[in-house]
């Protein structure tokens, strides 16, 4: 019996009332209307609407209150007034005058840290507090140098800062930082100076102390190859985990178990049941505080307080003998969370931590009653071994499913893909998840006190996390794990299925269920294969891909594709371009081409190597930076990935009907001047992708080689004003100029670019305006 289902079972015997109760309900539509209302506000309404709408809500509500049997609506309407209301009042008191320290001048500040620094490509990253003196000191995300990371909780620092708003960043709109509290963003190019540190621990940063000690401990156990894994499964930080793994898990449909949820609280709960046994009233008493803790040893994520709250709110309905009634809880905790704060209501963590509960509280429990009803109970030891395995089963299937319901469409709008095998992963490793977490966490406890044990605890709780990491690699290149929504064709037949499904399990038993099942097959079969169908009809496209300041361009024919560059700031360009080129139904890239060796055009190699196979990795001879070119060669040998330098002569890479030529650098020095440039063609169709390549590099390359005009252009070095030149222009003639660029402080593209485009007759696209920019030709119609 896992530990989620021991936690369950204690509840059950615990609440013996029942769950139906009109003051419960009223509470249940006033708390849904009040966190609709700050969601609306938070989404829907610009700020200087909030106290006017919300006004208005209140008097129509008074309106209802006024008129006999109308309680529902006014409860709603008062609701719908409070959300709004104290979402306006909320940010009079803390966004705006966080909002009013952005400044362009770097300032010197006074700060107090608040967790420990995570490191960054360019030093140390930190949540710290302004020492404002002030009703509220506003949180900073400070950004630093690498002696940021010697930095702890409780330091009091000072340093010349340039605060930005959080909800900007890289010139759109960025609700992270934003959800979590945190409406400030800080740089520091000087060293950040230490004023005092703490003598003792205090008591308010305690859980991440501890979270920090786990950590240290894990990594000191527990063998290397699952050490990343385990601290991921226990802390929730996923910077831990190897390349290419959480790709791999949310790919199949397992990403839930490194995001801290209901999931870790429930083995957490069970660990403690199992250890203090059938004292009940001393467990509760135990548990509750014991959540909240983990909550915030674990950076108090919006997923993981709703697990905390939902959990003691459980406990002490048990504790004090009341009724517990599901959408009550659900939605009550809701409302405190967005009360807490309302800009949480942007948190995709949140959204879809209570879209899943919903979804379980919904169908899960009606499924498995269903499945186990026709379920004969079978005599002797063996049979009750295997009803009892059928009851795990469908039970872990119902509440997969249930999940599933409402956290689909989220998957969809923010993820652009959606777990076709997350059922089946589940199924297959939630009992290792289950056990990886409970050895894994008394392995880290006693190892510090007792290390040898704790070693060997450690070794323990590697095997199932291992079969986690085994069964989600293999599952993730499956041709159909994931169903990709970059294509219009897959997107239709996905809103097809998911309509259908709906359809289905609201229809109470109505409608047989071979016909929507059939229907739903079909379509997701449909989902796959058409987009695959599409590519295998292109000639040539070429697709600019939006990875924020960087550069990585896809180029398909036929069914085939090589990448040109794959590096960017914006997410992880590897991962986007295996989800583009997975979307197409193409499993392995027959070219990977590295124009030069700057990280915005390789830092997503990694990551693309773990996800898909590579026939050939083209590289420069050139290289300024050889620790970079020998990490490339690495992660190449590693998965078995042909390297080939150029240096003397060009190289023509054919895949489906077109060809793509490679040509050496054109100078020597800089990465700039010694990259390579790629010329794509295709019955007429020509790409030509100069890298970063300089105006004095491009006057070489119109000199030694014999350039046709060309349908499309990847503008070099992201606009920039010392590429492009009127003389490139002038003799290639684009038709088509796409710009891949990004928030930058270069100021590209630059307007003298820009003009020089206009001035030569392109169309121009940008990847920071746009998205991804896709130009095409099918059968020789461009």
């Amino acid at each position: 019996m896992s530990l989620n289902r021991l936690f369950s079972k204690y509840l059950e015997k615990q609440s013996r009332y029942p769950a139906q109760s009109k003051p419960f309900r009223r509470l249940c539509w006033f708390s849904c209307a009040c966190s609709a209302g700050i969601f609306g506000a938070v989404y829907l309404l610009p700020d200087y609407l909030h106290f006017s709408v919300g006004f208005l809500c209140a008097v129509t509500g008074a309106v209802f209150l006024m008129i006999p049997q109308k309680l529902r609506p006014t409860l709603v309407a008062f609701g719908l007034a409070g959300g709004i209301l104290w979402t306006g009042i909320y940010s009079m008191i803390f966004r705006v005058p966080a909002h009013n320290f952005a400044c362009e001048d770097r300032l010197p500040y006074t700060m107090l840290v608040v967790d420990f620094p995570r490191e960054t490509s360019y030093g140390g990253a930190l949540t710290v507090r302004l020492q404002t003196g002030g009703i509220s000191e506003p949180l900073v995300s400070l950004y630093a140098g690498e002696d940021a990371l010697e930095l702890r909780p409780g330091d009091l620092i000072s340093a010349r800062v340039r605060l930005s708003r959080s909800d900007l960043r890289h010139g759109e709109t960025y609700d992270y930082d934003q959800s979590r509290g945190i409406y400030l963003s800080g740089s520091v190019t000087e060293k950040v100076s230490l004023l005092q540190r703490p003598q003792s621990i205090s008591i308010r940063f305690l859980p991440q102390y501890a979270s920090n000690h786990i950590k240290n401990i894990i990594f000191e156990l527990v063998p290397s190859d699952v050490s990343g894994f385990l601290v991921s499964l226990l802390t929730g930080d996923k910077s831990t985990l190897p390349d290419g793994l959480y790709a791999a898990f949310r790919r199949s449909g397992i990403a839930h178990v490194v995001a801290v949820s209901g999931l870790h609280l429930s083995f957490l709960s069970g660990l403690v049941f199992t250890l203090l046994g059938k004292r009940g009233k001393i467990s509760a008493i135990v548990m509750i505080p014991l959540l909240f803790f983990f909550a915030a040893a674990t950076g108090n994520s919006p997923s993981a307080l709703r697990a905390a709250i939902m959990s003691s709110v459980l406990l002490a309905a048990s504790l004090l003998r009341r009724e517990n009634d599901k959408p009550t809880s659900l939605a009550f905790v809701l409302m405190l969370l967005l009360l807490f704060c309302p800009f949480s209501a942007s948190s995709v963590s949140l959204q879809l931590s209570f879209g899943s509960v919903a979804g379980i509280y919904l169908v899960s429990g009606p499924l498995h009653t269903k499945w186990m009803k026709n379920l004969p109970r079978w005599k002797g030891f063996p049979g009750t071994l295997l009803y009892r395995l059928c009851y795990f089963l469908f039970g872990t299937l119902a509440t997969t499913l249930g999940a599933l319901l409402f956290s689909t469409p989220l998957s969809a709008i923010y993820f652009h893909s959606v777990s076709l095998a997350g059922p089946l992963t589940n199924l297959l490793t939630l009992w290792a998840v289950s056990a990886t977490f409970f050895v894994g966490l008394i392995a880290a406890t006693i190892g510090m006190v007792f290390p040898p044990l704790g070693s060997f605890l450690g070794w323990l709780a590697a095997w199932p996390a291992r079969w986690v990491i085994f069964i989600a690699q293999s599952i993730s290149h499956w041709p159909f794990a994931t169903l990709s929504l970059f294509s219009g064709y897959a997107l239709v037949c996905f809103l097809t299925a998911y309509s259908v499904l709906l359809l289905w399990l609201f229809s109470r038993g109505k409608v047989r269920p071979l016909i929507p099942l059939g229907v739903l097959s079909v379509s997701l079969l449909a989902a796959q294969l058409l987009p695959s169908y599409q590519a295998t009809q292109t000639s040539l496209s070429a697709t600019i891909l939006d990875v924020g300041q960087g550069s990585s361009t896809l180029l398909l024919s036929e069914g085939k594709a090589i990448l040109v560059d794959c590096g960017g700031n914006e997410g992880n360009a590897g991962d986007i371009a295996a989800d583009h080129i997975q979307s197409y139904g193409i499993y392995e890239l027959d070219a990977l081409v590295l124009t030069h060796y700057d990280s915005d055009h390789t830092n997503g190699v990694p990551e693309l190597l773990a996800r898909l196979p590579v026939s050939r990795l083209i590289l420069s001879e050139e290289d300024p930076d050889k620790e970079l070119r020998d990490r490339l060669l690495s992660l190449a040998h590693q998965y078995n990935c042909e390297v080939e330098f150029l240096y003397r002569d060009d190289m023509v890479v054919s895949f489906g009907a077109a060809e793509a030529k490679v040509i050496i650098p054109m100078g020597a020095g800089s990465s700039n001047e010694s990259g390579l440039s790629v010329l794509c063609s295709s019955e007429g169709f020509d790409v030509l992708i100069t890298g970063d390549m300089s105006t004095n590099m491009e006057k070489r390359l119109l000199k030694y080689r014999q350039l046709p005009e060309v349908e499309l252009l990847v503008v070099g070095h992201h606009g920039s004003a010392s590429s492009t030149s009127s003389e490139l222009l002038q003799a290639i003639m684009p038709k088509v100029a796409v710009i891949s660029v990004g928030y930058n402080s270069y100021g590209h593209p630059e307007d003298e670019t820009l003009a020089r485009l206009k001035a030569a007759g392109c169309a121009i696209y940008r990847t920071d305006w746009m998205g991804d920019v896709t130009v095409s030709m099918t059968r020789g119609v461009p």
